[in-house]
Parts: structure tokens; sequence; C-alpha cells
């Protein structure tokens, strides 16, 4: 898919640009927690590689390429196709001449981005409240690829990332009442995780928030709003996602992540 220029400023001015540029600055940031898990992520990545020896694989969420041992498996699949909903230049320039790898730009929440800007750009009188069943979700597909199966399919450490700027948005303006947008939140994880069912698929995604102060009082809420199928192989582990107290003065943070076979 080639975005046009009107839908790139929509992605803009959603923040999804600024939004991929933060997570390569943390990951510069934040040292050592980052780095554990993204080598969860690849070991594990590749173990189920080695399990299934796959001819395509089609990476969901490829962002920086952070979590995905791009070379070990370029080396043994016929076919990547790395999908997200922008390429940073590097990633960009890094595959570049490499036969077997193909970068597809695509709304990850299979449309929702552009049909919930035009919902929400109309002011005054013509602004009014919004149900969740405004909102057409429709499971995501990948277009412009003649690809009646796309291989072993990864969902890298997006499905509770999908709704954050759509949220956002929806709060800055607000047209969906508070009670329902936690019912949003969960439509979107569940329709992501209904794509992954019908192939053979992994995920990678955090299930809950975790908080430590300094004087050792924790706090943990999860981040998954809907059910994680149990697969034919898990791994669990706490990522410690804010190593250096960037995001409060006063805590840390730390995501437990669950690596999962369907």
């Amino acid at each position: 898919m080639t975005y046009t220029p009107d839908y790139r400023r929509i992605l803009h001015r959603m923040g999804y640009y600024d939004y991929q540029m933060g997570l390569a600055v943390r990951y510069l940031n934040q040292g050592e927690g980052w780095k554990v898990h993204s080598r969860r992520c690849r070991n594990f990545i590749m173990k189920v590689v080695e399990m299934n020896r796959p001819g395509r694989i089609t990476v969901l969420g490829s962002g920086w390429l952070l979590e995905f041992p791009l070379a070990e498996t370029a080396g043994t699949a016929e076919k990547i196709i790395l999908a997200d909903v922008i390429h940073p230049p590097e990633v960009v320039s890094q595959t570049a001449g490499i036969t077997n790898i193909e970068l597809l730009e695509a709304d990850l929440t299979g449309g929702l981005i552009e049909e919930l800007w035009d919902k929400t750009r109309k002011r005054g009188i013509l602004r009014r409240i919004l149900s969740p069943g405004d909102m057409n979700l429709h499971t995501f597909s990948i277009p412009d690829f003649d690809m009646p199966d796309p291989g072993l399919v990864i969902s890298l450490n997006i499905l509770t990332q999908l709704e954050v700027l759509p949220l956002k948005l929806l709060r800055r303006r607000p047209l969906l009442p508070d009670e329902d947008l936690e019912l949003f939140a969960a439509e979107i994880q569940r329709k992501h995780i209904e794509f992954l069912k019908k192939h053979n698929s992994v995920i990678i995604t955090d299930i809950s928030e975790m908080s430590l102060d300094k004087k050792g009082n924790s706090r943990e809420s999860p981040t998954l709003r809907t059910a994680l199928p149990e697969g034919r192989l898990r791994e669990e582990w706490v990522w410690d996602f804010d190593l250096t107290g960037e995001d409060f003065r006063r805590k840390r943070t730390f995501l437990r992540v669950a690596a999962v076979m369907l």
C-alpha cells in the first residue's frame, strides 16, 4: 500500500510518527532492560521458526526491528513481509536490495485509523457523541499481496498498542463516553487475535503493568483487555520497561510479557 499525502497527514496529526521515534529514543535511553526483552523476543521467535520451518513469515508491528531476528530468518525463509503503519527510514535502507524481504505499510487495526479520523473531525453542531457501534472494526487483512497464506504470522508487541493513539484521539475530542472506551479497546484487541487464530502465528504482548515505588509498594494492573489463547508453546517474562525511572520520578515500571505460539 502506498499512502496518499492526505493519509500521511492523518498519521502525523494522530501522532504516529512521533510515537515511532519515541520508541527508538526510549530503547537507547533504557539500556539493558529493553535489551533483555528484545533478546527474549528474538529467542522465542527463533525457537518457533526452528520448530516450524516456515517458507513465509509475516511480521505485524516490525517497527525498528529491535525484537525481530531479521538476519537469522532471512537466511531460512523464502519470503519475509514486514508490516507496520510506518517504516522508519533506517529500516527501509537496511532492507533495500534484500530480495526476499518486502515492506508493507498498512493500518494494523484493519482500517480504523482513517475511519476514526473522519468520524471525529467534525466540529460544532455537526459533532455528535459516538458509540462503539459507530466504529466498524474490521479484522485486519493483508492488502496488496497475492497471499492466500501469509505463512507464520508474528504479532510483535503491538496488541496492547493498537488502541493507544485511537483512544488518545477519542479522549482529546471527547466523543465516546468514558464507560465505552474500555469496550472499544477490548474489541480492537479481540479482532487482532481473531485474525491471528486463522493462521499459524506467534503473539508477543504485554499482559499487565507493574509499578514499584521507592518504599517497595507495588501495584499491578492488566493491559490485556481480552482473553489470550494458551497456545501450543508459551513463555512469560518481566520487561524492565522503565529502568531509569523516566515515566515517574518516584516509581519504576515493569511489564509482564507473554509469548505464545498459537
